[in-house]
């Protein structure tokens, strides 16, 4: 923890530092060098682009600079611009330069320090975020590699593949509230597999009125499902004999409906697929197993803690896991006012959801964290909110996870429960 505060990062910029500034495109770099004074070296800011010759280009040109002027270390700094940092970043990494970042933020509000104009440039950037890192307002970006970097991507996809499957729903939603209003009133769930059996074969209420009651009832019996027979098919005949919707567009309709059958298949396909991927890889990652043994923490949230954290040996402290979820308590204190305190929301946003809800079911199905919410909430001194209390669960998560993962120490319900401070009321 200790190594990572803006004392230490300045300390780590000495006379033998050369430090970088980039301004990264997504074609074309621009970057410029100074000391640890800030004086500049670069006459003018070395274009180079985002390819192989481009990077040994910069590479070259740092080499040249630290001959020059007697430099034995390099830290190149940069702004997190979307994507396009990745390959630069893990280039640099490769040959021992370790980028780090700057907050765009900072840059923004620091770029008028020196001319008193917001102008921004190729020239202008790149002195900004130099600056930044040669006062220690930086950060090290985390770029995961082997069985971390694994499961971040497969993680990633899989949230794009259920995303995508609730936007499918909406829209299969919307068709049957214009074609067939009335479906609702038989399924609730429009992804339902014996609702959606029907429609494939007769979308339109008049081609299920077609079909009739023994058809609808012989695709389920060919199908094998259970739940789904005679009074089920009854029912669906009715609805579509009383339906109100719309009578226009009917070719239009069905191929509509095709067409989002078939996405809607494709990603519960793709789905269940990387489902499987991912809880194969999870078993990698040594201890991951026994986090599962906390009654309540389910693979989801083991498989979304990994995803976003990566590995935890990076970590010195479970207070730095905190504050990259965005949990860091930030107080609002100024002479004798006192008001309430927040946290950060700095972070991570799907590492907290994912603590969010690890929160909201250890709470409902673990008798412990159920008792310590109970606590928070009711206690005498200082009561908290239904929501600071699962914020301070959470934060108890992360303490836990972390050291789980880091020791591979079994989880010991009373002892979690002992950890919990509980002031003696006078």
């Amino acid at each position: 923890m200790k190594s990572n505060t803006q004392n230490a990062k300045i300390k780590d910029i000495t006379e033998k530092t050369l430090v970088i500034g980039i301004d990264v495109g997504s074609e074309t770099h621009f970057a410029r060098a100074f000391d640890w004074r800030g004086y500049e070296y670069s006459k003018k800011p070395f274009e180079f682009s985002n390819t192989e010759e481009g990077f040994e280009a910069f590479r070259t040109w740092i080499e040249e600079l630290k001959e020059k002027h007697g430099k034995n270390k390099v830290i190149p700094g940069m702004e997190p611009t979307g994507h396009y940092w990745f390959n630069l970043g893990k280039y640099l990494q490769d040959k021992e330069m370790r980028p780090v970042h700057v907050n765009p933020y900072h840059v923004k509000k620091s770029k008028e320090l020196d001319d008193n104009n917001p102008n921004k440039n190729d020239r202008k950037d790149p002195k900004v975020i130099a600056g930044l890192v040669n006062e220690g307002r930086y950060m090290y970006p985390y770029i995961p590699d082997g069985i971390y970097a694994e499961i971040r991507v497969l993680n990633e996809l899989l949230n794009r593949a259920q995303g995508e499957l609730i936007r499918l729903k909406n829209r299969i939603a919307r068709w049957f509230s214009i074609y067939f209003p009335n479906y609702k009133d038989v399924y609730r769930n429009v992804g339902a597999v014996s609702g959606l059996m029907i429609p494939k074969v007769a979308p339109l209420p008049e081609d299920i009125i077609k079909l009739g009651e023994e058809g609808i009832n012989r695709i389920w019996r060919e199908a094998k499902l259970r739940g789904a027979g005679r009074s089920r098919a009854k029912t669906l005949l009715e609805a579509a004999k009383h339906s109100i919707g719309s009578r226009e567009a009917h070719e239009a309709a069905k191929h509509e409906f095709k067409i989002l059958l078939s996405d809607y298949e494709l990603q519960t396909a793709r789905q269940a697929e990387l489902k499987e991927m991912i809880e194969k890889k999870i078993q990698e990652v040594p201890y991951a197993e026994k986090l599962q043994e906390i009654k309540g923490v389910g693979l989801k949230t083991v498989i979304g803690f990994v995803a976003e954290v990566g590995d935890i040996k990076r970590f010195d402290d479970s207070r730095q896991l905190q504050k990259l979820a965005g949990l860091a308590i930030v107080k609002n204190e100024s002479g004798k006012h006192k008001g309430e305190s927040h946290i950060s929301y700095r972070g991570r946003k799907r590492l907290r959801y994912v603590l969010y809800e690890a929160a909201i079911s250890v709470i409902a199905h673990n008798p412990e964290f159920k008792s310590i919410h109970h606590y928070y909430t009711t206690r005498h001194i200082n009561p908290l909110k239904k929501m600071q209390s699962l914020i301070a669960v959470a934060c108890k998560l992360i303490r836990i996870f972390y050291l789980i993962l880091k020791t591979g120490v079994t989880y010991n319900p009373s002892k979690m429960i002992g950890d919990i401070r509980r002031p003696a009321i006078a």
